[in-house]
């Protein structure tokens, strides 16, 4: 074990031995094992945005099976996918890839401004599943905000004391926020804060803004001049509202864009500090080769000079 990862362990100290073993294992998987950066394949988009607009673009996807098979052969850190998927899955791939089993989730189908994930797998779901690490979502900004988080507080202390790694997906949004506040950088960071708090080791969130959203944080941003005008500092900022800096906090993708946009997002995380990337639209909707080739850059972005 080299010191980067015994220092980034060391922020885990209260947990089991075999959740320390679980976060040690996404660590170290994959051609960016050892680093201490990650990147991860998810793949909930069929259940939160619909099959066509999630596969049509590339209907390989379709099926559950080209997704870990693109996670495996890019080397990538782990992959995280909703309880259908990964029974699909499982029994080949669990020894192959560390698997984050997602346990709650939303639809577009019920369209409320105030959205409530919806619990769909549990801890020992994951166990017999062979996965390494249980994923849920919140919605901070949500008025149904008490409801997700004593439901993900108690269902994380129970997945941790089965000995698997806590992921948070934290996505601001409800009726409390304007569509920009979302992604502010004020509320990016809170977001992050939060999941921390609820007892996350890995945070994902979405890459800020520039936009503040709430007064009372404009003021403070603007007196102790914390710098936000790059995406660089603006996840510097938010790695820092996780504990400074000693929870991994990752950055999810987002929609589908450009080539030389991912690769200049990728390279803004990789300069702000970022633990690495959650991406999926913007690779599994893409041809397999072309995904492979562009997943290859991005590794080799966060391995530059490290």
């Amino acid at each position: 074990m080299n010191d980067r990862i015994r220092e980034i362990l060391s922020w885990y100290s209260s947990e089991s031995p075999g959740t320390i073993r679980n976060i040690y294992n996404i660590l170290m998987h994959g051609k960016l094992g050892g680093t201490g950066k990650m990147v991860i394949l998810p793949v909930d988009q069929g259940f939160e945005h619909g099959p066509a607009r999630s596969f049509a673009p590339n209907p390989a996807g379709y099926d559950p099976e080209y997704h870990v098979r693109l996670a495996v052969d890019a080397g990538l850190n782990a992959h995280a996918a909703p309880p259908g998927s990964i029974e699909m899955i499982a029994r080949e791939y669990a020894g192959r890839i560390p698997l984050i089993l997602k346990a709650n989730s939303h639809d577009v189908l019920e369209t409320s401004p105030d959205p409530v994930p919806a619990m769909t797998a549990s801890a020992d779901d994951a166990i017999r599943l062979g996965c390494a690490a249980i994923g849920y979502t919140i919605y901070p900004g949500s008025s149904h905000f008490k409801v997700m988080y004593e439901e993900v507080k108690k269902s994380a202390a129970e997945a941790r004391e089965k000995g698997l790694a806590v992921v948070i997906w934290s996505y601001p949004r409800g009726s409390g926020l304007s569509k920009a506040g979302e992604t502010a950088i004020d509320v990016v960071a809170y977001a992050a804060q939060i999941a921390a708090q609820l007892g996350a080791h890995l945070i994902k969130v979405k890459p800020p803004t520039g936009h503040i959203e709430l007064e009372e944080a404009a003021k403070v941003y603007e007196k102790y001049g914390i710098p936000i005008s790059t995406l660089a500092d603006r996840i510097k900022h938010v790695v820092q509202s996780a504990f400074d800096g000693k929870r991994i906090v990752i950055f999810s993708g987002g929609p589908a864009k450009a080539r030389e946009d991912v690769m200049e997002e990728i390279r803004q995380l990789k300069k702000g500090g970022a633990f690495g990337s959650i991406i999926g639209r913007n690779t599994f909707q893409r041809p397999r080769e072309e995904a492979l080739d562009l997943l290859k850059e991005i590794l080799d972005i966060y391995l530059e000079n490290r």
